[in-house]
């Protein structure tokens, strides 16, 4: 008996854990815009970082761009729960409506931004600083791409 009820509250806690989870994400849209906004502010501040080294305007740090690289591993998954489309008419995003209309091209673009980004953490495990540069150039183009489809300017 003292079994079933410590596996009840084993499942129920796992459980309300994942509901507590599953609401935390369905913030309000205005939430959410600042959620991604603030995953991509960080992602440039440590894309920028390495981009100093690698542009040689600060000298290079392979431990720092290692860091960053691994932090930007993490950081290039959290934004994309935060395009619900019951954010597609807020205020205070430069997101463009493109978002919500072309979901699969918007996606592929997240992808690809996530997968260079895993082979810069890789380049930066290396420790070969050409290596770092080139990854860092194909993410950087990845950036672009999206942001010229889905940002508008200024």
């Amino acid at each position: 008996m003292k079994k079933k009820i410590i596996g009840a509250a084993v499942a129920l806690g796992l459980f309300g854990g994942v509901a507590i989870q599953a609401y935390a994400q369905q913030a309000n849209p205005a939430a959410q815009v600042n959620q991604r906004k603030a995953a991509m502010t960080l992602v440039g501040k440590y894309f920028g970082g390495i981009g100093a080294m690698v542009q040689g305007r600060v000298p290079y740090d392979a431990q720092v761009v290692q860091r960053n690289a691994d932090f930007l591993v993490a950081l290039s998954q959290m934004p994309w729960d935060g395009f619900d489309p019951a954010t597609a008419t807020a205020t205070n995003t430069r997101a463009k409506p493109e978002i919500y209309k072309d979901t699969a091209k918007f996606k592929a673009d997240g992808d690809s931004f996530q997968t260079e980004v895993t082979k810069l953490a890789s380049a930066a495990r290396s420790g070969d600083q050409n290596a770092v540069k080139g990854a860092f150039g194909a993410v950087g183009k990845t950036c672009q791409v999206c942001h010229d489809a889905f940002r508008t300017a200024q």
